[in-house]
Parts: structure tokens; C-alpha cells; sequence
């Protein structure tokens, strides 16, 4: 979730829009509700909240290798999953899907890029 974010967040910087911040409140509000659903308490709500932002901006912020054209981190992929490490194509295959969700994601228009997002197919 995190990733496709960071994809449109960096999208919209491109194009010089400013990002919306409902959207950022929306996101993690959802993620909060949820955690409180499944039973975490205000404390562990809170020090989950704080480690997932963490997370988010770490990825945001390192998530493009290459600043003149879209390029994920494969650093940061392998940081996050894992499992994608012993397996050199399905660490590719990642690598190019989240890449068509760039080029896809790019073809939008601004106002509409999270609502744009819900036909997108691999």
C-alpha cells in the first residue's frame, strides 16, 4: 500500500502538483480504525502508527533509484519483502509490475489518480 502511495505521491511532485493531504489523513486514519478493530490497545495503536510512519517515509523517500526517469529501489524492495531475495524473477516480475503501475498511474489525470487507480489490472 505504502508503494503504490509513494508512486502517486511522486507522480503528483513530477507534474509539480502539491500533494493532497486528505488523502495522507484518509490513509492512515484507515490503518489506525483497523488496528483498533483487531484489538490494540491506545498504546500499542500509537507505537504502531509511529513505526509505520517510519516505514512510509522511508520508502518514500528511497523509493526511485534514478531521478531522471522511474527506476524502483531494489534496496529497498529487498529491505521491505524478504522473500524476494532468494527468487531473482519474482523480485523482477515486482520490479516491473510496480513499474507498469507507474507508467499507468502517469497516464492519469492529477484529480482523479486515486479513483483512476481502482481499474488498473496487471
Amino acid at each position: 500500500m505504502f508503494l503504490h502511495y509513494s508512486v502517486i505521491l511522486y507522480i503528483q511532485k513530477k507534474r509539480g502538483n502539491e500533494p493532497d493531504q486528505n488523502n495522507y489523513n484518509n490513509l492512515f486514519f484507515y490503518i489506525e480504525n483497523n488496528l483498533r478493530e483487531l484489538g490494540f490497545g491506545d498504546v500499542s495503536v500509537n507505537k504502531k502508527m509511529k513505526d509505520l510512519n517510519k516505514i512510509f517515509y522511508d520508502i518514500l523517500i528511497k523509493f526511485n533509484e534514478n531521478q531522471s526517469d522511474f527506476r524502483m529501489n531494489k534496496k529497498l524492495i529487498l529491505k521491505y519483502f524478504e522473500k524476494l531475495s532468494d527468487n531473482e524473477e519474482k523480485r523482477h516480475q515486482f520490479e516491473v509490475y510496480l513499474n507498469n503501475f507507474y507508467n499507468f498511474c502517469f497516464e492519469l489525470p492529477s484529480n482523479n489518480m486515486i479513483k483512476g487507480i481502482e481499474n488498473y489490472k496487471y
